[in-house]
């Protein structure tokens, strides 16, 4: 234990030892003070660690295009029907994870499946503004 954490126990102790003494027949409290976690590793070193995150499971979508419908409509529907969307033939798809647009595509076949092609990774600036233009929809 280095004398910054043997200092931090000691405050800690004292103001343990306060907040138990009785005041007027009625116990007292004082927050509790815990030393600093310490930034980086043994070494000093920052650490990143992502590891703790990897196996965790997230929706990814990709998302061709959006319209609305009278419910007529719908229900008038039969297979081969075409149903008109927001984009372009070509334009780039949206590619959101658990519902957040993060990054753009192209579809492309591969071995008769259909696949996405990432394009465009977008930066944290480019999602607000996406996040904000969505709200006024």
């Amino acid at each position: 234990m280095g004398e910054e954490e043997a200092k931090a126990a000691e405050e800690t102790q004292k103001g343990d030892a306060a907040a138990t003494q009785e005041e007027d027949g009625k116990a007292t409290g004082q927050p509790a003070k815990f030393a600093p976690l310490p930034e980086g590793d043994s070494t000093g070193k920052k650490v990143e660690n992502l590891d703790l995150i990897l196996d965790v499971s997230t929706k990814v979508t990709v998302e061709l295009g959006r319209t609305q419908m009278l419910i007529k409509d719908v229900l008038n529907m039969n297979i081969g029907s075409v149903i008109e969307i927001n984009k372009l033939a070509g334009e780039p798809v949206d590619i959101l994870v658990n519902d957040k647009l993060i990054a753009k595509g192209e579809v492309v076949v591969i071995n008769e499946n259909f696949g996405v092609r990432v394009t465009e990774i977008l930066g944290a600036e480019q999602r607000i503004k996406k996040l904000g233009s969505k709200d006024q929809e």
